[in-house]
């Protein structure tokens, strides 16, 4: 039995600055693995304020802002809490809609 983990990513999602509005819209597909690492990455023009369940309101992030969260990312394959597989991170506007850019969701899981 190995204890050694690797770091994989998921492919990056994404959502262009058009497609951000008053209400939530969810980033990319849900998750498709429990996820251990992730960046957030806003790269509009705007504040814009996420939310990782479509409803409630997270986090704003400042525009060229981002956001590191390492969730679990030191521990053995089980242990730990994680971002579950079907979980979705959704944003919206928070004074103004976007004009330039988009947000970029990256995420990594463990795999042997």
């Amino acid at each position: 039995m190995s204890l050694a983990i690797r770091l994989k990513a998921e492919t990056v999602r994404s959502l262009a600055f058009g497609a951000i509005g008053a209400a939530y819209m969810g980033v990319g597909t849900a998750l498709t693995r429990p996820i251990r690492f992730v960046l957030i990455q806003n790269l509009t023009d705007k504040v814009l304020m996420f939310s990782l369940n479509g409803i409630d309101d997270n986090f704003p992030l400042a525009s060229n802002g981002y956001l590191i969260l390492d969730i679990t990312a030191n521990k053995t394959r089980e242990d730990g809490f994680f971002l579950a597989e079907g979980d979705r991170l959704y944003v919206k506007q928070t004074t103004a809609a976007p004009t330039t850019g988009a947000v970029y969701f990256s995420t990594f899981y463990g795999d042997q």
